[in-house]
């Protein structure tokens, strides 16, 4: 499974990924750029996120890997075995 997060304006330290079970959770916070300003208009949002995922297929957990670059978050996370498609050789007598 591949997962892509778009998080502008944070950096990888930033960004709190947790799997348990079958429940990814994708956590941070974008600080504003100034502090004690009123805004006229704002186009992007500020303050803590939370994003919940329920993965419908079992994962390897151990093998999960985050890639962060140009305030993308990649998660690669390889399909359990048990899930993965196995190829059964017909043999002739």
């Amino acid at each position: 499974l591949v997962i892509l997060a778009t998080v502008p304006g944070l950096d990888p330290d930033d960004v709190e990924i947790t799997l348990e079970g079958d429940t990814l959770t994708i956590k941070g916070e974008l600080k504003s750029p100034l502090e004690n300003v009123d805004y006229l208009i704002r186009e992007r949002a500020f303050g803590p996120f939370s994003r919940t995922l329920q993965l419908n297929v079992p994962v390897e957990a151990e093998q999960a890997e985050a890639h962060f670059e140009n305030g993308v978050l990649t998660l690669v996370l390889p399909k359990a075995q048990a899930v993965r498609p196995r190829v059964i050789k017909v043999q002739s007598k």
